[in-house]
Parts: C-alpha cells; sequence; structure tokens
C-alpha cells in the first residue's frame, strides 16, 4: 500500500515541526495512533529505496604487519559512524551492513 501524499505531507510537516507526534496530531486534528502507524509504514519504504552502491577494490588479505600498520575500517551508515578494526572479517562487515539496510 502506497502512502498518501497527505500523510507524506503531514510526517515530513511534523519532522520539520520539532514537535513531539502527540502535539503535532493534536494541532493538526490526527489520530495519534494513525499517524504512528503510517510514520512506521512510511520508514518501511524509506528504508527498501534503492540501495546506495559505492566502489569498492578487492584486495590480497593482508599479512600480520600490514594489519598492525593500517588505520581501522571507517562506515558511515545514515549520520552514524561505524569504526572497526583493520582486521575486522569482510564477512562479518558484509553481514553487519546487510541488517543495517
Amino acid at each position: 500500500m502506497a502512502l498518501s501524499a497527505r500523510w507524506k505531507q503531514h510526517i515530513e510537516g511534523w519532522q520539520a515541526s520539532g514537535l513531539s507526534q502527540a502535539e503535532y496530531c493534536r494541532q493538526n486534528g490526527l489520530n495519534a495512533n494513525t499517524f504512528s502507524g503510517r510514520l512506521h509504514h512510511y520508514r518501511s519504504q524509506e528504508s527498501l529505496g534503492q540501495p546506495e552502491l559505492i566502489p569498492v577494490q578487492v584486495q590480497s588479505a593482508p599479512t600480520a604487519s600490514d594489519t598492525a600498520a593500517a588505520g581501522p575500517v571507517v562506515l558511515w551508515h545514515r549520520q552514524h559512524r561505524l569504526e572497526f578494526p583493520a582486521a575486522v572479517s569482510p564477512r562479518w562487515l558484509a553481514e553487519l551492513l546487510q541488517c543495517l539496510g
């Protein structure tokens, strides 16, 4: 079910307002439970958007001395910065990225 333009406007209006959900709903005559449900649907649809592809370069596995000298692996996910040791398993990192969506 696609979210109507009306609900998208309300959700974006609420995000820009700085108000709590309850206060925004009161001021706009909206049912808070319905708003919460539409917001959940909006966020789930937003996360299903086009995947972001980033270029990667595949290299041979580093040796112990390479790993000690290498800096951390840094990932940015939305507004969060994730930092891991250079020796982090690529398979584990791929699973993490799948979970983060």
